[in-house]
């Protein structure tokens, strides 16, 4: 594993708003460029087939409406969070499919929860995204975990996405900038609750994963610390 990357700012694009309200990153919001090299993306990225092969990737489903998501999803870590027309948003410790617990979350990831989450403890659920060309994560805010000191951590592989966020109501100006392979995000502080999501993913930019197509690794705490 590298050591820490440096952090940087990315550019700033405002989404349209009112004239005395542009869009700005959200206190908190880091940005980690090349957390991890291209070897350590490779590595990584088999030990996240390896969870695959164990916990099949499924098509999470709306509340109410039952409308599947267009992205494909599994989990790894004591919690896995799933969502089906029935029962709603939710953290449980099994495949919500093959009802088998969780594989373990992959060292790797935990490496960079201690480097960079800046806070007392581990994570307990890992989201792992497929996203195929055309699929889209609609904005959103992470509010199904019950401890709010600890940040949301994200690491990108593969194929480039267009990421925006913003603030804690939907309606505030979001900025957009571009993630790519073995980049980290964190959502901590007063941006744990910013909304956010991906525009849209720009197929062909990297050639990590074979057929293309990104993988999003997504790292929570769900139950307070201690």
């Amino acid at each position: 594993m590298m050591p820490p990357a440096k952090r940087k700012s990315p550019a700033k694009i405002s989404s349209p708003g009112p004239a005395d309200a542009p869009a700005r990153l959200p206190e908190g919001f880091q940005l980690i460029t090349g957390a991890l090299s291209p070897a350590d993306q490779k590595a990584l990225l088999s030990k996240i087939n390896d969870v695959i092969l164990s916990a099949p990737l499924f098509q999470p489903r709306m509340p109410r409406t039952g409308q599947p998501f267009s992205v494909k999803m599994t989990n790894c870590g004591p919690l896995g969070w799933v969502s089906d027309k029935e029962r709603g948003y939710r953290y449980q410790p099994n495949h919500l499919e093959t009802g088998h617990p969780w594989p373990p979350i992959p060292e790797p990831l935990l490496d960079l929860w201690r480097a960079h989450a800046n806070c007392t403890g581990l994570p307990e659920a890992c989201l792992i995204n497929h996203y195929p060309a055309g699929a889209k994560m609609g904005s959103h805010r992470d509010q199904d975990e019950h401890e709010p000191r600890a940040p949301v951590l994200s690491v990108s592989l593969g194929d480039e996405a267009v990421f925006h966020v913003g603030g804690p109501k939907r309606s505030d100006p979001k900025v957009r900038v571009t993630l790519r392979s073995g980049d980290v995000c964190l959502l901590a502080g007063p941006s744990r609750f910013a909304y956010h999501g991906i525009d849209r993913i720009l197929p062909g930019t990297s050639d990590l994963i074979p057929g293309g197509g990104r993988i999003n690794l997504t790292l929570r705490r769900v139950t307070p610390f201690g």
